[in-house]
């Protein structure tokens, strides 16, 4: 297939492009390389699949030097010029978006990137698959759209009606939309929450690599809630094989679907929610003593009150998916965390 995978120089972007070749697909990813975080950690994913830094103009469509199959192009989702081209000349059979502003405290204080990111964004793509068809869109929620919801494990047939940060609020619009797009013009969509994705390659906002690189240099780690914390802690690889399994079974409409008891899952659309986790939440400080382990050295633990926008516990129902795709994650927290602290210090040069 020839498969569009925006933001596939971010974490989760990069190992699905590379899955994907692995494959045989034909890839064209696309990226903006935003200074959200360290941006050379980007060129790095971009070099690891055969993209020269040196190489990379904005706008312009540029060959993989190590995978036939792969191209990448500089730009934005707001830039909707660049996508409607890009769609006419490429006919995509399916489109990944990965692309958006993340983070939840980021958005506490940069608001606008995630409207102009996230919602403006998301309906160019739209729009672009709506004017040249695709087999499927397949793009990325987060677990974060489940919000005050207090009971456990979270399911997709839940309400998520009640978002405590912007960037949730931007996701559940995604999800919104995407819907909106399924049942007028019969476009599949499928979105994917997401559940604390980690691995190597990982993003450098996210705990695992600012506890690492903190341990690693005998400062303080931030723990939030006193680590009252809860995370459904999901490897890389076990993500990818979900999100790999979810692009080659586009959604159909729910026939037995009622909307005097709406499941907010499905539609008659061929529309289709799922979580993507591990489904077995970790305490935080239980992660910490993974880490410890992997790291050999002990951490430094800053107790903290809970972050505005964060919630104290996530945990995948992903029965959902398991029953339609046959996934099963299958990656223990001491492994993944030991194969991240691996990447990490061959990255950056550790001893």
């Amino acid at each position: 297939m020839k498969v569009l995978v925006t933001g596939s120089a971010g974490f989760i972007g990069f190992h699905l492009t590379e899955r994907l070749l692995e494959r045989g697909d034909e890839v064209i990813g696309y990226d903006n390389l935003n200074e959200y975080y360290d941006v050379q950690l980007k060129y790095g994913r971009l070099d690891h699949l055969g993209i020269n830094k040196s190489d990379i103009t904005d706008h312009k469509l540029i060959a993989s030097t190590k995978h036939t199959g792969f191209s990448f192009i500089k730009a934005g989702l707001e830039d909707k010029g660049v996508l409607d081209k890009l769609f006419e000349e490429e006919k995509f059979d399916v489109v990944v978006n990965l692309a958006a502003q993340a983070g939840v405290r980021y958005s506490l204080t940069n608001p606008d990137v995630y409207v102009k990111s996230n919602i403006v964004g998301f309906l160019n793509l739209l729009e672009a698959s709506r004017n040249n068809p695709v087999k499927h869109f397949v793009y990325a929620s987060s677990s974060s759209v489940y919000g005050t919801n207090t009971k456990m494990p979270f399911s997709v047939s839940d309400s998520v009606d009640h978002p405590v940060s912007l960037y949730a609020a931007s996701k559940k619009s995604n999800e919104l939309m995407a819907h909106t797009y399924s049942h007028l013009f019969n476009i599949p969509t499928t979105g994917l929450r997401f559940f604390t994705v980690y691995g190597p390659w990982g993003r450098p906002d996210m705990a695992l690599f600012i506890f690492t690189k903190a341990i690693l240099e005998g400062k303080p780690i931030p723990v939030f809630n006193m680590g009252e914390m809860y995370r459904d802690f999901t490897y890389v690889d076990d993500i990818v094989e979900g999100i790999k399994r979810v692009i080659d079974s586009p959604a159909k409409g729910n026939s037995s679907w009622n909307g005097d008891e709406p499941d907010a899952s499905s539609s008659k659309a061929p529309y289709r929610i799922y979580n993507i986790g591990n489904s077995s939440p970790v305490k935080l400080t239980d992660f910490i003593e993974a880490l410890e382990t992997a790291l050999d050295k002990k951490a430094i633990k800053e107790l903290l009150p809970i972050q505005p926008g964060d919630v104290p516990s996530t945990w995948a129902d992903v029965q959902s998916l398991k029953d339609d795709m046959g996934y099963e994650p299958k990656t223990e927290v001491a492994t993944g965390v030991k194969a991240f602290t691996n990447w990490y210090k061959k990255y950056y040069n550790i001893d």
